[in-house]
Parts: structure tokens; sequence; C-alpha cells
């Protein structure tokens, strides 16, 4: 059944909203009193936008919820990229100290290495050869783990190398062992015209500073980059060109690199908040049973919308920066990134299995929704606050806007819009986690119950936590290693049509599937229209956050639910006091 508390009932989900989120003493309702009192523009705002968070409709980013009208200092943005980093020890170590300021304020952050020379180059002022990009690396790594962020949590960060850099076949295996860059998450900057030449069993110059290193088999290197994936789950794959090309402010700046889970790419000192839409909170009871025993109410989704949009604007204004430079950026664009949260329970609970036809089906639907009215709200407010600084007619010529229904398009064109970007899909974990642990972004349901490695300032610390879905709703659904990684995919690349940044999502696969398979999921992730892809191997040699458990004694289950999975197609219920079991 679908409880009317507000705030975390679970008591991990308490914890951690808790230890990661609230001032000292503070009660959730108090917390979340504060961040609506902190982002308001007038009592009527307020109050709607404390019912939303009190309610959870809605979980701004971690780092909103503990700056936002905190006494401590620090940032409410997750998301940064680096400066460009000069290719000389001055450039480098200037990154370097600014990362160091970034990461204590509670941000992550993302480099593009791509710009230092490689290994074995020579640097003419010393009469020596360069060391390349993953030696200093090194330098970054060790920041990391230095800098507690903002004494909560370690920092974060996303290494770049262009596919195209003569270190690109040392850099994919950088992370072939856990010893080395464990501060980094590392993705390879895909071009378009790398993946033709894969297409085509061609040939693929490396080159720096127009340069030619050496020259390639393209399918080759792309086989090197994929079996790195296969075993070590990484590199990940960006397709930076996409990016690029999607990007609503292609017209005056160039994204190299992203934010460390992926679902923000920024250009050099760029800045995103992040937020989610809680959609669990958006499923309410039908008139039945079957796939009418509950309905999603659009409405109070539409409803609210616009005063969170509202909200998050004012973060831009109100906000702490590490830097004056992201300072500059964040108030030039005003970027947001808002999203969604507890997809696969939502969905499930109306009867549509994960990554059906009529699972896609509502998911567009509901995506759909919140990018009109996301863009509909941010033009409202560009009439009452006026545009972003940067706005230019061009803006409506990138390849996301151009998707813009015309009522929009011609709306913008005549009023501007005040944020330059408004929509991403988040991991969400830790948020997801203290709102009862809702399944996490777009991703499907772990396990119904597993144990978690919490990150704590402390050291990690495992929890045993079970699924929001199979508690509330009743709904056993099909778990991501039950999942074909095709329905992952799938699931992937209909998001990323909805939204101006880009989705961070883990694509699973199973042990059936072949090495043949697996290099296919990337193309078909290229071919989607998706700007990245990362999948997790469980069979590989990396081992994941999440452990699922089979003790009994982990939920309070009836003998008669246990190993009450999902049958294959379709959605299954249980009723909590007879422990029947229902299938659509």
């Amino acid at each position: 059944m679908i409880k009317n508390e507000y705030g975390p009932t679970l008591p991990i989900s308490e914890q951690i909203h808790k230890e990661k989120y609230r001032s000292e003493g503070e009660t959730f309702h108090e917390a979340m009193t504060r961040v609506a009192e902190a982002l308001k523009d007038d009592e009527p705002h307020f109050n709607q936008f404390r019912n939303i968070l009190y309610n959870q409709r809605f979980l701004p980013a971690g780092r909103v919820q503990s700056a936002m009208g905190a006494p401590r200092t620090v940032t409410p943005y997750n998301c940064f990229v680096s400066r460009t980093i000069d290719d000389s020890m001055e450039g480098i170590m200037d990154a370097a100290k600014e990362a160091a300021r970034t990461m204590q304020l509670g941000g992550g952050i993302g480099y593009d290495f791509s710009t230092l020379r490689p290994h074995g180059a020579l640097i003419k002022s010393l009469d020596s050869r360069s060391s390349g990009p993953l030696s200093f690396m090194a330098i970054f790594d060790s920041v990391c783990h230095t800098i507690a962020s903002a004494g909560h949590r370690r920092g974060a960060q996303m290494g770049v190398l262009r596919v195209d850099h003569p270190d690109i076949e040392k850099f994919i295996r950088a992370k072939n062992n856990s010893t080395e860059l464990t501060g980094f998450n590392i993705s390879v900057g895909v071009t378009d015209a790398f993946m033709e030449a894969v297409k085509t069993n061609g040939q693929f110059d490396l080159v720096f500073e127009d340069r030619v290193y050496s020259t390639v088999n393209a399918r080759a290197l792309w086989d090197d980059i994929l079996r790195s994936t296969w075993d070590w789950a990484e590199p990940g794959i960006l397709f930076i060109d996409r990016i690029n090309r999607k990007n609503n402010l292609h017209y005056c700046e160039e994204i190299v690199a992203t934010n460390p889970c992926g679902e923000q790419p920024l250009p050099p000192y760029g800045a995103c908040l992040l937020g989610s839409f809680n959609l669990t909170k958006y499923v309410v009871p039908g008139s039945g049973s079957g796939n009418s025993r509950y309905v999603f109410n659009m409405n109070s989704l539409k409803t609210d919308i616009p005063f969170v949009v509202r909200a998050m604007d004012n973060v831009v204004d109100r906000a702490t920066y590490p830097l004056p430079e992201q300072e500059k950026q964040a108030k030039d664009t005003r970027r947001m990134g808002l999203g969604v949260t507890g997809v696969a329970n939502a969905i499930e609970a109306l009867g549509h299995a994960y990554g059906t036809k009529t699972f896609i089906q509502v998911l567009e639907d509901i995506m759909t929704t919140i990018r009109d009215v996301c863009y509909e709200t941010s033009v409202q407010l560009s009439k009452e606050k006026g545009a972003f600084p940067l706005f230019r007619p061009e803006y409506l010529n990138s390849e996301f806007a151009s998707t813009l229904p015309t009522r929009i398009r011609l709306s913008i064109q005549e009023h501007g819009i005040r944020n330059s970007h408004l929509l991403s899909v988040a991991p969400t974990g830790t948020i997801s986690l203290s709102a009862d642990n809702v399944s996490s972004g777009i991703e499907p349901v772990f396990s119904h119950f597993y144990d978690r490695t919490i990150q704590t300032f402390d050291g990690p610390k495992v929890e045993r936590v079970s699924d929001y879905g199979y508690h509330e709703f009743g709904v056993k659904g099909m778990t991501a290693d039950e999942l074909s990684v095709f329905d992952h995919v799938r699931v992937l690349n209909v998001a990323s049509k909805y939204v101006d940044s880009a989705c961070s999502k883990t694509c699973n696969v199973g042990d059936d599937v072949t090495w043949e398979q697996f290099k296919q999921v990337y193309m078909a992730a290229y071919e989607g229209g998706s700007s990245g892809c990362t999948t997790f191997r469980a069979s590989g040699k990396r081992y994941g956050i999440l452990n699922a458990s089979t003790s009994e004694d982990i939920v309070d289950e009836k003998p008669e639910e246990k190993d009450n999975f999902i049958d294959e197609g379709g959605a299954c219920y249980f009723d909590p006091t007879t422990g029947l079991r229902k299938c659509e």
C-alpha cells in the first residue's frame, strides 16, 4: 500500500538523510523548510515547494539539500568540469589546485586530458620527453583521495581522453587493476569519424597538434576499448560529437568532458544543478485490479514542475561557488539538470514490465511532459526575469532544440529562455535511497532486497535494503540482471531523446551475452541516439557497490512470498495481507 507519511520511513533512509543532508540537530521537516525558505520567490511559492519537498515528490540533489540555507560553506552544485588543462607543468598544477578547491566544497569534477602531449613527446624547452597524460592523472587522483568533500564524502572525478589521442591505448587499460586511478571514472571521447571507421573497418590516425603519431585499425582499437569494458566495466564511452551537436549552446562553447557520472556534459568551468522528480509519488490507487490497480497522476506532475524549476533557478543566484570562473559560467548559462527517479518502481506498478513496448510508451509520455513543462516554465521565467545572458537566436538550431514542439520554439524565439539547459537523468543512488529506496534514476530494480555498501567518512558500511516497489506497491519487477542488456539500452535511448544534456545509466550484461552481442550493445546506443554508454558485467573482474542477498531475514516476508520474483514478460503483485501473488 502507498504510505502517506512525509519523509523517509526506512531506518537506513532516515540515517542516510540525517548524515548527508541535514545540519546538526535538524529533523527532515526542518531541513526541507530550510531549503524551501532559501529558494522561495514568495510565500505561495514557498508553501507549495515545501509541500513538494515534504512529500519527496521532488528530490533535489544532495548538494542542494545540504547547502541551501545551511550554516556550512558548501556548494549546491554536484557537477563541474575543469578548466582547459594547459600543456605545461604550471597549467597542470593550476588545474589540480582548482580541482582541490572544487572537491573541498562538495563538487565532483571532470577533466579532458586530451590537451596533454603523449608519452615520449619532445619538450623542447627542457630538452626532455613527456611522461604523458596518465602520469599527470595520478596527481589529480592523489588530490581526490586527500580531500574529503565538505567533510561528508570523498571527491569524485571523471577523466576523458579523445579516441584520436596517441596515448589512447594506454588510457583504456589504465584501470585494469584495482590499485591505480581509483578516484577516477574514465571515459573515451569517441568521434563520429572514428565510429564510421569502425563500421567500414578503416584505418584511423592518432594525432596530437596536427602530427600523426600512428595509424591504427579502427575496429581493432574499438575491440580493445570494449574488451577492457567487458572485463573491468571501464572505460565508458562518450559520443562527443553528438554531445556537441545536441548542445543548446553549440554556438558559443565546445564540450570536451562530463561530470563524474556522465549525465552532465559541460564546457570548461561548467557547472550544473541536479534534481529528480520521484515518479513513485505520482502513482495513486486506481479503480480496480490489474493495470488499473494504480494510475499515474500526470496532472499532479504538471502542477509541481513550475514550482521546482522556479526554485532551482534561484539556486544559481544564491549559491556558493568554489571558483569565480564557475560562478560566471553558471550565471551566464543558468544550467540545471532536472530528471527522474523511481522510474522502474512507478511504471511497473502500473502493470508494465521494464523495457517492454508499453513501459517505453509510458516513459515517453512522462518524459515528454517533463520536457515541455520545464521549457514552458523557463520561457515564463524569461518574461519575468530575463533570458540567460548567453542566449542567442542560434539556440534554436541545436539538435535538441529542433525537436521541441513548435509552440515552445516560437515562444523561445519571441521571449528567450531563462535556462540554457533544463534536463538530465542522474544516477540518483543516494537520494533515491533516502526516499525509502525507490529504484534509481531510469535503472531497473537491482534486487528486491540486497546488501548495499555505503561510503561514509569513516569508511565503507554495509546495510541491508529492500526495494520500494516490493514493499509499497507489492510489485516484483524484473531485476537488472534478469533483463536483456538490450532492454537496458532501449530505455537509455528513449530517455536520451527527451533530455538536453545526457543520461547516466548502467546497462547490465548477463552471462548469456556473447562477445559479439556485447559489441552490438554499444553500436545500438550509438545508432539509437544516446550520448554515451556504460556497461557492467557481473562475471567481470570488478565488483559493484550493490550485492544481491539471498538471506531470508532481510525483509519481513511470509513463507508464501519467498522467491516470488517476476514471471517472464510481466509485472507481478503480492497482497501483503494474504501473501497471494498475481501477475499481469
